[in-house]
C-alpha cells in the first residue's frame, strides 16, 4: 500500500521528509504467546510531536538510525501520539505503540525483543495509513464522537496518552521503590508493623519532592503525584520565568512552588530550592535533560538522607561521590515504560482533563511543505509551545460545541 507521510532516513541534509512511501504489514505481535497478526488500515487523525521525533531526526543526520527502520526498509515512518480512524471497524482509537515477542513489550529482557510503532522497527501516525495489529487499537471512551466526528478538544488531549501511561508507571515505581527502601525507619520511627509502615512510607517519601524541568513530563508527573499524595510538597525547578503560560498552568494544575533557575552559582540554585522545600529532597525527579539535575542533587546536597533520584532524562551522565553518597543512603533508578493498563487509565484521565489547553496545532499543509523547517523553527525552537499537534484528517475531526 502506498501512502504519503513523513518519514526519517539515514542523510546528513535531509534526514526527515515527506513524500510517498510503500508501506509493508509485517505480522506482528502484541504479547508472547499470542499469534502474530498482519496490520488493518487505519487513517491517522490527530498526531502529536515529541521530543523523541526531533532525536530521532538527529540520528538521521548522524546515519545512525539503521536499527530502527523496518524490515527490508531504508526509512521510517514517524509519530507514536495520536488518535487513528479503523474504516473496517467503524471506530476511533488509540494506537498501543509498544509490542512484541515479550511477556511485557515495556520492560523485556535479553531473550525477548519489541517494536514501537513510529520509533523503532514499525512505521508510524504522520502518514496519510498505516497498518496496526488490531489488538493494539485502544477504545476512546463513549462521549467525544458526534456525527461521525472526533470533538477537537478531546483530540488534543489524546496526543498524551503515551506520555501521561509513562508518567503514571513513574508514580508506581517511586511509591513501590521508595516504600521497600524506607519501610523499616518508617516502622521503627512509628512504631508500626511491617504491613503498616510500607503503605505509610509509599506516601511519606513524596514529603518534599523535587521535579528539575518543566516540560510536559515532568507537568504530567506533578499532576498525578499530586493528585495521588495532595500533601506532598512539590517544587518544580526550570527557566521559564514565573509568569510564563507554562509555568501558571503547571503550578495551578499541581499546587506546587516554583523555583526560576537563573542563578549564576548552583550553590544559590541548591539553597533556594531547599527553602522551598522546607529542608532536603525526599525524592528528586530529573526531566530536564541537562547535567546540572544531578550536580544539583548530590554534589550541592539537595537530595536529603535516604532520598530516592528518579533520572527520567535522557542525554544527561550521573555522576556522585561514592562516600556521601553510601552513607546517605541515597536510592538512584531510571526507568522510561508503562503498561498496557497504564495507557487505558492515561486514556481516561485526560478525557476530564484540561490538557487540551496547552496544546497548539500547526497547520498541516504549512508542516508537509517543509518538515524539517517545522521542527527546527516552529515545534522545537526556543519559543515552541508546550506541546504541537498537526490535525492530519480534518474531516474526522469536528469543533466543539
Amino acid at each position: 500500500m502506498k501512502a504519503w507521510g513523513t518519514y526519517f532516513q539515514n542523510d546528513p541534509v535531509h534526514p526527515l521528509m515527506y513524500g510517498e512511501v510503500d508501506l509493508i504489514n509485517l505480522g506482528r505481535q502484541r504479547l508472547r504467546g499470542e499469534p502474530s497478526k498482519e496490520g488493518i488500515p487505519v487513517q491517522p487523525v490527530i498526531v502529536g510531536f515529541c521530543g523523541t521525533d526531533h532525536e530521532l531526526m538527529m540520528m538521521g543526520k548522524k546515519g545512525l538510525l539503521g536499527p530502527k527502520f523496518p524490515a527490508g526498509q531504508n526509512r521510517l515512518v514517524n509519530g507514536h501520539e495520536g488518535v487513528v480512524w479503523v474504516p473496517s471497524q467503524q471506530r476511533f482509537a488509540i494506537v498501543l505503540i509498544r509490542g512484541g515477542d515479550s511477556i511485557d513489550p515495556t520492560r523485556y529482557t535479553e531473550d525477548e525483543t519489541y517494536f514501537e510503532y513510529g520509533c523503532d522497527q514499525a512505521d508510524g501516525l504522520f502518514c496519510d495509513a498505516m497498518f496496526v495489529n488490531p489488538d493494539m487499537l485502544l477504545p476512546i471512551p463513549d462521549g467525544y464522537v458526534h456525527d461521525g466526528k472526533l470533538d477537537l478538544s478531546f483530540a488534543k488531549k489524546m496526543v498524551f496518552p503515551d506520555p501521561f501511561s509513562c508518567m503514571l508507571f513513574q508514580l508506581e515505581r517511586m511509591e513501590d521503590l521508595g516504600s521497600a527502601h524506607w519501610f523499616r525507619q518508617t516502622a521503627m520511627r512509628r512504631k508500626c508493623s511491617i504491613e503498616q509502615a510500607r503503605e505509610i512510607a509509599a506516601d511519606e517519601v513524596f514529603e518534599r519532592t523535587v521535579i528539575f524541568g518543566l516540560g510536559t513530563t515532568g507537568m504530567f508527573i506533578g499532576d498525578i503525584l499530586h493528585q495521588a499524595h495532595p500533601n506532598a510538597r512539590i517544587v518544580f525547578v526550570a527557566r521559564s520565568p514565573e509568569d510564563s503560560a507554562k509555568a501558571a498552568f503547571a503550578l495551578k494544575q499541581t499546587n506546587a512552588v516554583y523555583v526560576r533557575n537563573t542563578f549564576d552559582d548552583p550553590a544559590d540554585l541548591a539553597q533556594a530550592i531547599c527553602s522551598a522545600l522546607g529542608g532536603r529532597a525526599t525524592m528528586f525527579i530529573g526531566t530536564s535533560g541537562v547535567d546540572q539535575e544531578h550536580e544539583i542533587a548530590f554534589r550541592y546536597g539537595v537530595l536529603g538522607c535516604n532520598g530516592l533520584y528518579n533520572s527520567f532524562s535522557l542525554g544527561p551522565k550521573i555522576t556522585f561521590d561514592t562516600m556521601p553518597f553510601g552513607f546517605e543512603n541515597h536510592l538512584i533508578f531510571g526507568s522510561i515504560n508503562f503498561r498496557r493498563d497504564h495507557m487505558e487509565k492515561a486514556i481516561e484521565m485526560l478525557a476530564v482533563s484540561n490538557y487540551d489547553q496547552i496544546v497548539e496545532l500547526i497547520d498541516k499543509e504549512t508542516f508537509i511543505a517543509d518538515p524539517m523547517d517545522a521542527y527546527e523553527n516552529k515545534i522545537y525552537c526556543k519559543n515552541a509551545p508546550m506541546k504541537t499537534a498537526v490535525i492530519w484528517n480534518p474531516e474526522k475531526i469536528g469543533f466543539d460545541r
